[in-house]
């Protein structure tokens, strides 16, 4: 079997564009990848161009492990998150290709199920005025959605430090959250990366009385050792660091690992080189104690393929989504993921992902040019600026 053709189609929403990738093959049968490519959609789509005939053409869907190291080393450059993120295009729809010809759903082709359903939880609920009414409202209707887990960002625009008065603002918007959904639902705080080490462990005492699950991502994801003093800091808070979206190699993590400074990882399958990577990173940070609770912020097909890893991976913890609070047209582009319901996924079907390709609802709903940039005021309501 050969890979004849890859077709690239972006799926245009007000807040993100999702470029999929059509990967067909010379025996009849079509393998789909899709990624999130924040603010980078044309530099994605380039790479692809370069790429996809120098390495992808030609080459056989089942030799997923030298599709992978071909484009990751044969470059010479360094692997960012453009490179890992078009790796893990091409990767996936192997991965899809390989089920289908197999009659299999992918999870099995990785180890087979570890559970019987899998944890969810929503994001991109919030997207309403900052205050407590607004908020507590919206979490009672992700609640009623049947999610049982809820994450979310209060801080604005902050970065580094914040005003005594917006600190109050944030703190009266996790206690109304923690009102709304009650002791036994989940809240998992996003910081987006945003503060220096004091300013993060301050608010991760202010917000330790409401039980969040996770602080995730507190400061910015250059510097580990301010990430390892934040966790050393709140580990008698029993609050667990969640961190490793904005980390896109294995060779990022060694550092993250070695200083003990996460208890959960967060790699987005689609960011990292695909499946294999991931479910690799996952054995390594087991034996750390590690739990992996993947980044999504794709459509369906990125949700498909993060609920195939979660059903074999053993450490899994939760699984995040978005699309149940998005223009309802995301979920349609590629239907047969399973819904949420009593707080959990079913294991995805098969073969192969288990979604269809709607490609004429992707034409209607074109590329926006537009800029998402999570420091603005009021980015929360998921209503990027349009670029010319």
């Amino acid at each position: 079997m050969k890979i004849v053709n890859v077709t690239p189609l972006v799926l245009g929403t007000p807040w993100r564009n999702l470029t999929f990738v059509k990967v067909e093959t010379d025996e009849g049968i079509t393998g789909l990848g899709e990624a999130r490519a924040l603010n980078r959609t044309q530099t994605l789509l380039g790479y692809l161009t370069e790429v996809v005939p120098r390495y992808v053409l030609g080459h056989d869907p089942f030799d997923i492990e030298r599709l992978v190291r071909r484009m990751y080393r044969e470059d010479f450059g360094r692997a960012g998150e453009v490179v890992m993120t078009g790796i893990a295009l091409m990767e996936i729809a192997c991965w899809d290709i390989i089920g289908q010809a197999l009659g299999q759903p992918v999870y099995r082709l990785l180890g087979g199920a570890m559970r019987d359903k899998i944890k969810a939880y929503g994001n991109g609920w919030y997207t309403v005025e900052r205050t407590p009414e607004e908020f507590h409202a919206a979490a009672r209707r992700a609640v009623a959605k049947g999610y049982q887990a809820l994450k979310f960002d209060p801080f604005g625009g902050g970065f580094y430090e914040l005003e005594r008065t917006e600190k109050q603002r944030i703190i009266s918007l996790v206690e109304a959250v923690r009102d709304a959904v009650g002791p036994e639902v989940e809240i998992l705080i996003e910081m987006h990366g945003r503060f220096n080490p004091v300013t993060a462990v301050e608010i991760a005492r202010e917000l330790a009385p409401f039980k969040p699950s996770w602080l995730e991502e507190p400061v910015p994801p250059e510097n580990l050792g301010a990430l390892k003093k934040v966790a050393d800091a709140i580990a008698p808070l029993g609050m667990p660091i969640a961190t490793g979206e904005r980390l896109h190699t294995p060779y990022e993590y060694r550092e993250l690992f070695e200083l003990q400074a996460a208890d959960i990882i967060q790699p987005d399958i689609t960011h990292f080189g695909g499946l294999m990577s991931v479910k690799k990173l996952a054995a390594w940070a087991d034996a750390y104690y590690m739990l992996v609770a993947p980044h999504n912020v794709g459509g369906p097909v990125s949700t498909a393929a993060a609920l195939h890893l979660a059903a074999c991976t053993p450490n899994f913890k939760i699984q995040e989504h978005f699309n149940d609070f998005d223009e309802p047209y995301v979920k349609e582009s590629a239907p047969g993921v399973p819904e949420v319901v009593d707080g959990h996924f079913a294991l995805p079907n098969g073969p192969g992902l288990g979604v269809t390709l709607n490609e004429a609802l992707i034409q209607e709903h074109p590329q926006q040019q537009i800029h998402f940039n999570l420091f603005a005021d009021d980015w929360h309501k998921r209503r990027a600026a349009l670029t010319e």
